[in-house]
């Protein structure tokens, strides 16, 4: 996965995820990347600041310093590059920090409370309901690309959602 700094043509900046650099270039080719803010279709990387890790002898596994096992060294500030919201899930954050996130949550928050969620079986539903086999309903879930390509070759329309769904858990 890597995430890349974008921004439409009308200045709107946004991050997203992609499975690769090359997921990124056939995805934006096809005209499927959009502005996260008015929707338009001329996005393109930005500029934007690497990650690094800091060396296994200065962070451990958990992110909290490793313990010392002799006299400690006067300590030397570090700049943060952790980020401001604490984290609640994989890649989540807590609560949402900025205009866009909010945004998302808003539009997560109204599919979930008026359509149904159809998982792995999206693609199927949503052929059937476009060739009348099933009721017409709302439904979210999830399609491998080259899937929802075909959906929208034949006409079924469809949209990419710009989140995952919600995982119930026990």
């Amino acid at each position: 996965m890597i995430q890349y700094s974008l921004k439409c043509t009308d200045g709107h900046s946004f991050d997203s995820w992609f499975q690769s650099a090359a997921a990124f270039d056939k995805l934006a080719a096809a005209g499927l990347v959009s502005c996260a803010v008015c929707g338009g279709a001329q996005v393109e990387k930005a500029i934007m600041a690497p990650r690094v890790r800091p060396g296994r002898k200065a962070v451990s596994a958990v992110g909290e310093p490793e313990p010392q096992t002799t006299a400690p060294a006067a300590p030397v500030p570090v700049p943060s590059t952790a980020p401001a919201t604490p984290l609640a899930g994989p890649g989540l954050l807590s609560r949402p920090s900025g205009e866009v996130e909010q945004a998302i949550a808003d539009l997560r928050k109204k599919v979930e409370e008026n359509s149904d969620y159809v998982g792995g079986s999206f693609v199927q539903e949503a052929r059937a309901m476009h060739l009348g086999e099933a009721p017409e309903r709302a439904i979210h879930g999830e399609a491998k690309l080259e899937d929802a390509r075909e959906l929208i070759e034949e006409g079924v329309p469809v949209m990419p959602l710009p989140f995952r769904p919600g995982r119930k858990t026990n």
